[in-house]
């Protein structure tokens, strides 16, 4: 704006333009018969159109409805469910192999070899097996495997980016195929963590009794899988049965006071003759390193050692632990996770790409909690939240609603300010519904044509309607009134002259500006053009929020020069009505 009122008239006081045509081209242009004749055959056409709108009251009234009622039914059914952020995925997945109870090291290393073998021989493969048919691995660039006694993960990335689902479904059921395995695989993301953060649903259910709460996350866990086409699930703990053997101890107390040992004595020794007693930090540098005491034995003795370890006591005895303690073999979980104190199992919920998060929340809280509920699975002892991006949703888009409220505020009193006028700014204003229709059909047709193209044998191409694409509304908020703000200004104009009826002063009043609003939209929407159409890695971040400012600005350009045109002469019609009366 600054070289706008600074450096551009400077220079042009300097430049021949060559307007051969004198002084007559300014307030009068387009309404001359010569001059008329003259204009471009677009601007005839456009005319034309204008001239012929507001020539009645019917016609008025008839495109002044038609507007309305199509942009409220536009921005009714065709805005789609939302998103919460752009995943901004890679080319790499991270898939995670959840073990049932009962595995130990050994077994899942032996389990990790065969998976290795499998998969290794097609790191950096020829694709022309894959492509063939041969093979289901598609050519990776790397693997990576890690192995615990909990389960496995996979690391991994295509030679084609356009191969990573094949390759997770392939991790998946791989997987699946050894007994009572769970898989949960998910593409890298630069901006959430790996786990699909930005679309996933976490189910959170609470409980005083865990098998209740293990029974209720199964039901939900199961109901998942059913009422979504292939989900990805997650659950924290990884395990949803109560069978992970374990050891418990329980003291004789009596015992145990008239050797000496008091409770903190017998725990830290039972804790250094098995898994090791922590007792401290040691910094070096920048590095904390846990400091651990372990038995003479060197820790982790069998379960049939557990009862003969030696305990050491003050009053100088040797006994062996099953004398001071019963030993008691058992069941159970080795995890407990508890949320605001209870004890919680979580389960996230990653729905089908073609699921908008938006839409998996509401099906998970209807036809997953409530059909649950109903059918007497999920009882009333477990209490049941969604959290997670839902929530994150939720929170954002009361954040921009509540911003885009005073951004509007804040536009109308500027205007009011300008025009020293309460009624010009509405007027001004009512193209900002219309430009956010605008967009959201952009986005509409955007996805349409995306879809189709497979068909030509490119990549589909999809843009969910997420947060930052919901920006594009408030860009849209301080823009397209700058077409609306020239009409209604040159009207005001007009108007002072005597002779000009209402109807001639809005209709030269879009004559005269019509060619600086159709180089100003059209710088516009050339400048965000490779925004929206031009492929790339990363578009996904930016695309949307390109998209509905660029057809929201081609759809207030198209109300500036025909619904505003009408609304003006209205709303100006009733106020000198009022005026004159």
């Amino acid at each position: 704006m600054l070289v706008a009122i600074t450096l551009i008239p400077t220079l042009s006081s300097r430049l021949n333009f060559g307007d051969s045509r004198g002084s007559s081209g300014g307030a009068d242009a387009g309404h001359s018969p010569g001059e008329a004749a003259a204009s471009p055959g677009w601007v005839r056409r456009i005319m034309k159109l204008v001239a012929w709108l507001i020539a009645t009251p019917v016609r008025r009234w008839v495109t002044i409805i038609t507007t309305a009622v199509a942009s409220t039914l536009i921005i009714i059914v065709l805005t789609p469910p939302a998103e919460y952020l752009p995943e901004g995925e890679e080319a790499k997945t991270f898939a995670r192999m959840n073990a049932p109870p009962g595995y130990n090291l050994d077994e899942m290393a032996a389990i990790a070899e065969q998976v290795e073998a499998h998969f290794l021989p097609h790191v950096e493969a020829d694709p022309d097996g894959f492509e063939a048919g041969e093979t289901r691995v598609p050519p990776l660039a790397y693997l990576n495997l890690q192995v615990s006694t909990s389960g496995m993960r996979i690391i991994s990335e295509t030679l084609n980016p356009n191969h990573i689902e094949r390759l997770m479904d392939e991790i998946t059921r791989v997987y699946e195929q050894y007994p009572g395995m769970r898989a949960f695989a998910s593409k890298g993301s630069i901006i959430s963590s790996n786990d699909a953060g930005t679309r996933s649903i976490d189910v959170d259910l609470s409980g005083a009794e865990l098998p209740t709460v293990y029974q209720a996350a199964e039901a939900v866990y199961r109901k998942a899988g059913e009422i979504f086409d292939d989900p990805r699930i997650q659950t924290q703990p990884s395990t949803l049965t109560l069978a992970q053997p374990l050891i418990q101890v329980r003291p004789d107390w009596t015992r145990a006071a008239e050797l000496g040992l008091d409770t903190d004595a017998l725990g830290f020794t039972v804790s250094a003759m098995t898994e090791g007693a922590y007792v401290g930090d040691f910094f070096q540098g920048d590095d904390k390193i846990d400091i651990y005491v372990y038995g003479s034995s060197g820790g982790e003795p069998e379960l049939h050692e557990v009862p003969e370890l030696l305990i050491r006591t003050p009053t100088g005895a040797t006994l062996p632990l099953s004398s001071l303690a019963e030993i008691e073999e058992t069941v159970d979980t080795s995890t407990v996770r508890r949320v605001n104190g209870q004890r919680t199992v979580t389960l996230n919920i990653v729905p089908p790409p073609d699921v908008p998060l938006e839409a998996g929340v509401e099906r998970v809280r209807t036809e997953l909690i409530d059909s649950l509920r109903d059918s007497g699975q999920l009882p009333s002892s477990v209490s049941v939240a969604i959290s997670g991006a839902s929530d994150q949703l939720n929170a954002t888009r009361e954040a921009l609603t509540g911003n885009f409220m005073i951004s509007l505020v804040i536009v109308y009193l500027v205007l009011v300010a300008i025009f020293a006028h309460w009624g010009y700014p509405l007027l001004i204003m009512t193209a900002i519904p219309l430009g956010i229709a605008g967009g959201i059909v952009g986005l509409a047709m955007m996805n349409l044509v995306g879809s189709l193209l497979p068909l030509i044998g490119l990549r589909p191409l999809s843009q969910p309607f997420d947060m930052i694409s919901m920006l594009g509304f408030l860009i849209l908020l301080g823009t397209v009134v700058n077409n609306p703000i020239l009409v209604v200004d040159q009207a005001r104009q007009n108007l002072r002259e005597k002779g000009v009826d209402l109807v001639e002063a809005v209709t030269r009043a879009v004559a005269t500006r019509l060619r600086p609003i159709a180089m100003t939209t059209l710088t516009t929407l050339c400048g965000l053009s490779p925004l929206v159409f031009i492929p790339g890695e990363g578009t996904e971040l930016y695309r949307g929020v390109g998209a509905i400012v660029l057809f929201g600005l081609v759809g207030a350009a198209t109300v500036t020069l025909t619904f505003l045109p009408v609304l003006t002469v209205v709303a100006l019609g009733w106020s000198g009505e009022r005026h004159r009366q």
